[in-house]
């Protein structure tokens, strides 16, 4: 029996040299870490409060796997916590999307965890654009992608390197060898330089989908000066 669609929300435990690198410098490991943790935080309140109305069963996949028990953030109530499992990114997100398969989840959607542009509108439109696509993506602008949903498991769809700017390409070039219909959102951003915070603040109406990052960078004086 189909237990219905399924957000699975990847992320990482927000540990100083593991997370958001590329903002460093100007930031600190340490302001790194933390302003991941309000990113991710953000995202995860988000998705508890536009996910369900949609029908879509909450999971994050956390990295390392062993973080399960002690993710780093706080994790709103809804939420089944998983680790990820795998060598590579790509071998990662697979192993998620068919073990939720193997569990009876389809359509099966899967966003990062730095995207707060990222919405109920933007999964809404991702899971009707499943209604006829077997594979549906919503572009990041620096040519990777913030969401990618799947009908069902595609084996090799993700059999190249992952966060590279061809990613985007690289992977609707598996999806045409494999058969798969595919379809695009509207191009999204995600945040991994300071010229992303530029695009954030920029953004018309988005400092309520993540008020903790937007005053974590208030307060500490981290926005790039123009």
């Amino acid at each position: 029996m189909s237990q219905g669609p399924v957000l699975i929300i990847f992320a990482k435990r927000p540990v100083p040299g593991a997370v958001k690198t590329r903002l460093c410098p100007p930031f600190t490991s340490v302001q790194a870490a933390d302003f991941y943790a309000c990113l991710l935080e953000d995202v995860l309140e988000l998705m508890a409060r536009v996910a369900p109305p949609l029908g879509l069963t909450l999971w994050l996949a956390i990295d390392p796997a062993e973080a399960v028990a002690s993710p780093g953030v706080s994790v709103p109530a809804g939420f089944s916590v998983v680790g990820q499992h795998g060598p590579g990114l790509s071998e990662r997100m697979e192993r998620a999307i068919a073990e939720a398969a193997a569990d009876g989840f389809g359509p099966i959607l899967v966003r990062g965890s730095d995207s707060p542009a990222l919405d109920g509108a933007v999964l809404a439109a991702g899971l009707a654009a499943l209604d006829t696509a077997d594979l549906v993506i919503c572009p990041d602008r620096d040519g990777g992608y913030n969401l990618v949903g799947m009908r069902r498991p595609a084996p090799g769809i993700f059999d190249h390197a992952m966060s590279t700017d061809s990613v985007l390409e690289d992977t609707l070039v598996r999806a045409d060898t494999l058969g798969l219909r595919h379809s695009l959102l509207p191009v999204g951003f995600d945040i991994d330089t300071v010229d992303d915070l530029r695009v954030l603040r920029t953004t018309p109406g988005i400092m309520g989908s993540c008020s903790r990052t937007w005053a974590y960078l208030d307060e500490n004086g981290l926005w790039p000066r123009d």
